[in-house]
């Protein structure tokens, strides 16, 4: 039987990319009732007679999915930030690192506007990137306009499916018309015009650039810690992570117990000390959530 990956899903249809050839499927009726739902992005096993009859055998096994967007198979999160116009954020940044940690995607930081940064502003992204790039975190410092970086961003998208995200006005849609031209997008819309106007029916797509796929969507539309429990968060920080295991007591959460490794470590300047605080206000952000029932 023939094997795919879904690049787009669309009112009850899923387009299966197959030795270069798209195939238009449908999923089989005992999917539902075993309640599983193709996702962009699954690879598959189907059956076709033609390019527009097919059907969704089986669905192969996935190494990670996301609720919003629903996406599986992420290998990669291209997390855009803005220099200048809005303002970079590290809060922002490491509450977007937590959630792609914890859903076990890769990330790369991706900075913009990098020609609007004042010499002073230059000076302090570098030093952020280089605190960020001593965790772990590759970071690319990148414009649109002169199309600094650009040749830096593009080994990360081969053969890789990718999801961009980052808040709104940061370039993102700037940074992918450099890359793929013919894609005009609009400013601040990540997305192409295949789904997301007003009157069209939203989707989720896999569209080809630089050698890879992108998600035409703009990626995680909420921010809340909602899965996440306490002890988990430990394993969100890799450099914390990684000094914990010095900590006296087992499943220390930092916060006032003795002989903590991690407090420390930020005592001797091992840890940025906004990378803890951070932790911190997510830990508290956790606790202090409403359990669901």
């Amino acid at each position: 039987m023939p094997k795919g990956k879904i690049i787009k899903a669309l009112s009850g249809f899923y387009y299966v990319l197959s030795e270069g050839q798209l195939i238009q499927c449908r999923g089989r009726g005992v999917f539902r009732k075993n309640k599983v739902t193709p996702l962009v992005g699954d690879e598959v096993v189907f059956q076709a007679e033609n390019e527009t009859d097919g059907y969704i055998l089986e669905v192969k096994d996935r190494k990670n999915e996301l609720v919003r967007p629903p996406i599986a198979n992420v290998d990669q999160a291209i997390l855009v930030f803005s220099s200048v116009e809005p303002e970079f954020s590290t809060a922002l940044l490491d509450r977007f690192l937590v959630l792609i940690e914890y859903n076990r995607i890769d990330p790369l930081i991706c900075v913009t506007k990098m020609d609007l940064a004042s010499s002073d502003e230059v000076a302090k992204m570098k030093e952020f990137a280089a605190q960020y790039e001593a965790v772990g975190y590759p970071v690319i410092l990148t414009s649109s306009e002169t199309e600094a970086g650009i040749a830096q961003l593009l080994p990360y998208l081969k053969d890789k499916i990718s999801v961009f995200a980052g808040q709104s006005g940061v370039g993102k849609s700037s940074l992918l018309n450099v890359i793929r031209p013919d894609l005009d997008l609009k400013t601040n819309e990540i997305s192409s015009s295949l789904g997301r106007g007003k009157h069209t029916t939203r989707h989720v797509e896999l569209i080809s650039i630089g050698d890879g796929l992108v998600a035409d969507t703009p990626g995680f539309s909420s921010l809340e810690f909602l899965d996440i429990e306490a002890e988990d968060l430990n394993y969100c920080f890799p450099e914390i992570e990684k000094v914990s295991e010095n900590c006296k007591f087992r499943g220390c959460l930092h916060l006032s117990e003795p002989k903590c490794a991690v407090k420390e470590a930020v005592e001797n300047n091992e840890i940025p000390a906004y990378r803890y605080e951070h932790y911190k206000d997510f830990l508290q952000e956790i606790r202090d959530r409403k359990p669901r029932y």
